[in-house]
């Protein structure tokens, strides 16, 4: 599909390689100008673009503590936040002719996916201590453990395969669909397709921010979970 498409920055390279690592660059220099522009004049009675972060912000906080808890979800907003923004616009882009979502390359979904499951992990182990966040791999029955330990593992990590390929399959999809339409009609913008591929566009960057906190209240609340 790559070669049927026609992108801007495939003037300067046809290399699809190129091509995901320009938009890729791209969006992160929209991210991070539209949340410089919006926090360059706060106002204690935001309006505009602010308005529009903060009210933002305030959901994904708002969902998320519901998964980890609101100290938690505060704490690692940084990474979690600012994955679900920047794989938004990473979606958003591709819905534009001329440009192409990055999340629509296995490659950079799988870079994704590998972030929060080595972050993940670190904070587990900084939270209960190497031993104990080894430990709960082996389950709450201690017999079973030559049977838990291989199957936690093996969970952990499927979830590299989980997060990256949701993510591409579903842009990767969405791409083939607005291609199918646009070769149907050229000449007419199908505003229902559109509206589709937006509302799926927020969704899976909603889902990978959603499951980066799932992750991470499963390895920093371990503790609290045996206890229950």
């Amino acid at each position: 599909m790559e070669h049927r498409l026609f992108t801007f920055a495939g003037l300067i390279n046809p290399d699809h390689d190129f091509i995901i690592g320009f938009y890729t660059i791209l969006c992160a220099l929209i991210t991070i100008a539209t949340a410089k522009l919006a926090t360059t004049r706060m106002r204690v009675v935001p309006s505009g673009i602010q308005n529009l972060y903060e009210t933002v912000i305030s959901g994904m906080l708002f969902m998320a503590k519901d998964v980890i808890g609101e100290k938690l979800a505060r704490k690692y907003f940084p990474l979690a936040g600012t994955i679900g923004i920047y794989v938004f616009f990473c979606n958003m882009i591709g819905i534009i002719p001329g440009f192409e979502a990055p999340t629509s390359s296995w490659s950079f979904t799988l870079v994704l996916a590998l972030i929060v499951f080595f972050y993940y992990h670190y904070e587990g182990i900084k939270a209960q201590g190497i031993f104990h966040y080894i430990i709960h791999f082996m389950g709450p029955v201690k017999w079973l453990a030559p049977l838990m330990f291989p199957i936690e593992i093996i969970s952990h990590l499927s979830r590299i395969i989980s997060l990256s390929f949701r993510l591409f399959g579903n842009i990767k999809g969405d791409d083939m669909f607005l291609l199918v339409m646009l070769m149907l009609v050229p000449w007419i913008v199908p505003i229902a397709p559109f509206a589709i591929l937006i509302f799926m566009g927020i969704l899976q960057a909603f889902v990978f921010m959603i499951l980066t906190y799932v992750y991470l209240a499963g390895a920093v609340l371990v503790e609290e979970q045996d206890h229950l």
